[in-house]
């Protein structure tokens, strides 16, 4: 597939690598010399100098022979103006566009009542606040990502030295969680990633994804020992970018005390106006004194979405030392993802791993429901629906012979009805099944279910 990318910064950099391994055609147009330098020098892909509001540059990029094009710059409107040229210079192009400010996102309505063809807007930043609304109660959780509509959960945690998990096998997991209902698909030991066996023992310091049922979820983390507040009282949040102000927004519909820090004046009297109930801080919200001053000790989360991750870092480090139960920095480096890990921090929220998650639902399509990145870029799982033609539909799960590191960790059926497969497991048309597989098996199995091809 030849796909074209306008802007060539770090989300289009991290998604492109992953697109080159698939065997896709890259073109990125980036205006910065410079940059277009380094990206010939670290990707396979073509790298055109130009600016991706330029209809001479894109015509000169090739841009007609196009099947896919993606609108990712720092820039909204460079964005919108960019998917106007494609749709004219490329009409039968799929057509995505990454979109940061709430304002904009009322355009895919706008482009479809003008005919202008703009198949999928993507809004990371929404989506990292719905992530974290989600993991403010879970203290003990390092992520809950949903599929099949919420009717499948799936989480993470660190072992850390006296969890009862560690030393179990993962075999053994779903009677020490008390439920059936309940399966370790992915381990991240380290640097490495494991799809573990069931013989495979839990370590201290792994990191561990469970999937389960939305009905089990409760059960499952009882057992565990995880403890889900029932009501979350105050909240800090640093930085107030568009990420901050929604999720403020968002708390403060839940009756939850926020604290909002901003060092911009003038953002701090925009904030002001825009909030109702939050209390807006002209401070460094990163700074140990004015959280000090703020009473930081002993609230539920300390959420830190500044531009500066290495502050994020630190500063939740502090909150961590104040008996702050959940810290969430904003984190868009991979190597300070690494970094967090290893500081204690398990929990991050980073914009680029999710827009990346939904161009790659995009470029995969069909029956693929959603993509959702686990331990950086080393794992995937997908969900997938069975289509009714599919050669592998009412075959049992031991028939399958899937590829090797993937598995099938859980079923949602038409009905609603969730299962947690074993080899006996038969999957039927009409399933939303969740794979979890290493990167270099995705196009295999995809196509394995999808088509039953080979």
């Amino acid at each position: 597939m030849h796909i074209f990318f306008a802007g060539g910064g770090n989300c289009t950099e991290y998604i492109a690598r992953r697109l080159i391994r698939e065997g896709h055609d890259l073109v990125l147009l980036e205006h910065d010399e410079e940059r277009c330098h380094q990206l010939s020098e670290s990707l396979d892909a073509r790298i055109v100098r130009g600016w991706s509001s330029s209809i001479h540059d894109w015509q000169r990029a090739g841009l007609a022979k196009a099947d896919m094009f993606m609108a990712c710059t720092d820039d909204d409107q460079t964005n919108v103006l960019a998917c106007l040229i494609a749709n004219d210079i490329a009409p039968d192009a799929l057509k995505a566009m990454r979109l940061r400010s709430p304002e904009y996102a009322e355009l895919k309505q706008t482009f479809d009542r003008l005919g202008v063809r703009v198949d999928r807007v993507i809004h990371p930043e929404i989506d990292m606040v719905e992530r974290i609304l989600r993991l403010i109660a879970v203290p003990g959780v390092a992520d809950i990502r949903n599929f099949a509509g919420g009717l499948i959960k799936l989480f993470s945690m660190n072992l850390e030295a006296g969890s009862p998990l560690a030393g179990i096998r993962v075999g053994d997991f779903p009677k020490f969680a008390g439920t059936g209902e309940a399966l370790i698909p992915v381990v991240l030991r380290g640097s490495e990633a494991i799809i573990p066996a069931s013989d495979e023992r839990l370590l201290v310091g792994d990191h561990v994804y469970v999937v389960t049922s939305a009905e089990s979820l409760g059960q499952t983390f009882e057992h565990i020992g995880i403890h889900q507040k029932t009501h979350v009282r105050q909240v800090f949040i640093t930085g107030g970018g568009e990420v901050g102000l929604e999720l403020a927004r968002a708390l403060e519909q839940q009756k939850v005390s926020v604290k909002l820090f901003e060092l911009n004046t003038q953002r701090c009297d925009y904030l002001a106006t825009q909030l109702a109930q939050t209390v807006v801080i002209n401070a460094d919200g990163t700074s140990q004194e004015v959280l000090l001053q703020e009473h930081i000790e002993g609230i539920d989360a300390f959420v830190c979405l500044t531009n500066e991750e290495d502050a994020n870092l630190i500063a939740s480090l502090l909150a961590r030392r104040m008996n702050v139960d959940k810290v969430i920095p904003l984190v868009t480096s991979l190597n300070y993802l690494e970094l967090a890990q290893r500081l204690g921090i398990n929990t991050t929220v980073n914009p680029r791993i999710k827009a990346a998650d939904a161009l790659l639902e995009f470029v995969r399509k069909g029956g693929v429901v959603s993509v959702r990145t686990l331990g950086e870029d080393k794992v995937e799982a997908i969900e997938l629906t069975v289509p009714a033609d599919s050669h592998y539909a009412d075959l049992t799960l031991g028939e399958l012979a899937l590829p090797a590191d993937s598995l099938v960790g859980a079923i949602a059926q038409p009905d609603g009805t969730v299962r947690i497969p074993n080899g006996t497991t038969s999957i039927r048309a009409g399933d939303r099944i969740v794979l979890f597989t290493k990167e270099g098996a995705v196009r295999s199995l995809e196509k394995r279910i999808l088509t039953g091809s080979t």
